[in-house]
């Protein structure tokens, strides 16, 4: 889909002594067609990470097909993948799903959580996770699949944010720092299960802690020179779209449409962790 920076012809032709500042050795220059299929890709996942989360699970395997290394791809993907969560935030925000007071605790400890995740991938290989993380999200598609709407007495009142809020964040903050695939999927039925949330609410409260955990990886990506911006921005654009349509889609048909999208991300993310451990 892309292919490598030459050394000679075209613009790298007219600086013989010094490469773009946007250059970097072994990264594969994309073509027209390779940046427009990327940004298909992303606009697919941005919709679907909007509503169930794992959208990583499309983006980050185009990446690497495109011919990025494994350490540019989870950073370029982390690049894209923020402005989607960003969007779809917006979108819940405007429809009055977000929770403001309760935003205020879960989107610092989402912040503080992912930074310490990250920290701990030096402590901890992130490969000894995939088994526990499989039967996890296992049990988060049969939770979801299973779970009826229980009608909630006249007079009563939701669950506080409380410390149950603060757990969730903080904790499926640093996992998202640390290892990260089904963030959005845990976060969702966290928040559903232990906060008596609907889906949709709870989607729209994953997205906030989501956003933080994004953007503190995106922090230290950047500070490490792993964004592949040429290559990120495009993509981008495209989740911005996704993010905000996806949102848009659970907003409209509700808590029905976000159980079938999260059993059907919780089952692929599964899928996908048994096939890397064999």
């Amino acid at each position: 889909m892309c292919h490598p920076a030459r050394d000679s012809g075209g613009a790298l032709d007219a600086f013989p002594d010094r490469e773009p500042r946007w250059y970097k050795p072994g990264v594969p220059e994309p073509t027209l067609a390779a940046t427009a299929a990327l940004a298909g890709v992303a606009l697919v996942a941005g919709t679907v990470d909007a509503i169930a989360g794992g959208g990583g699970l499309l983006t980050l395997p185009a990446l690497l097909l495109a011919g990025l290394p494994p350490h540019l791809a989870l950073g370029t993907n982390k690049g894209q993948s923020v402005f989607g969560s960003f969007a779809a935030l917006l979108r819940f925000a405007r429809a009055g799903l977000v929770d403001g007071r309760r935003a205020r605790l879960t989107f610092p400890l989402g912040l503080a959580g992912s930074l310490l995740g990250a920290a701990l991938v030096l402590a901890v290989p992130p490969q000894a996770l995939r088994g526990l993380v499989l039967g996890l999200l296992v049990a988060a598609a049969a939770f979801v699949a299973l779970r009826r709407p229980r009608p909630r007495p006249a007079g009563t009142s939701r669950p506080p944010a409380g410390a149950a809020a603060a757990v969730i964040a903080l904790f499926i903050g640093a996992y998202d720092g640390f290892f990260g695939p089904g963030t959005g999927t845990f976060l969702i039925v966290a928040f559903a299960a232990l906060l008596g949330d609907g889906l949709t609410r709870a989607s729209a409260a994953a997205k906030v802690v989501n956003f933080a955990s994004n953007l503190a990886a995106l922090l230290v990506f950047s500070a490490r020179g792993t964004v592949v911006w040429r290559i990120s921005l495009p993509m981008a654009a495209a989740q911005l779209l996704g993010g905000w349509l996806g949102a848009h889609l659970a907003v409209r048909r509700g808590d029905r449409l976000v159980q079938g999208a999260t059993v059907a991300v919780a089952l692929a993310l599964a899928g996908k962790l048994a096939w890397d451990l064999r």
